[in-house]
């Protein structure tokens, strides 16, 4: 089963997808998918980064993300989460 040169490691996964974007992209295709590029670019990666994650996997609205730590994982969805309140406002 765990034969010799099997690696393990742990791994903090994170699953995360815009809401409302069937919604979104019926309304303005062309501004929703401007805006999700904006917002990744600007404050998605940039944060993911500094957590030492990566992004294992993409979506049409959403992403798959592996962090060493829970820690980061958490911290990166926490800063997630306070730009999309602002960006709300």
């Amino acid at each position: 089963m765990g034969g010799e040169g099997a690696k393990r490691r742990l791994a903090a996964i994170v699953a995360a997808d815009v809401a409302g974007y069937a919604r979104l992209m019926g309304a303005d295709e062309e501004g929703t998918l401007a805006r999700l590029k904006a917002h990744r670019r600007e404050l998605v990666d940039p944060a993911i980064a500094e957590h030492r994650g990566r992004i294992v996997k993409t979506t049409g609205d959403g992403f798959l993300m592996e962090f060493a730590s829970a820690v980061g994982a958490r911290l990166t969805t926490a800063a997630r989460r306070r730009s999309d309140r602002t960006a709300a406002r």
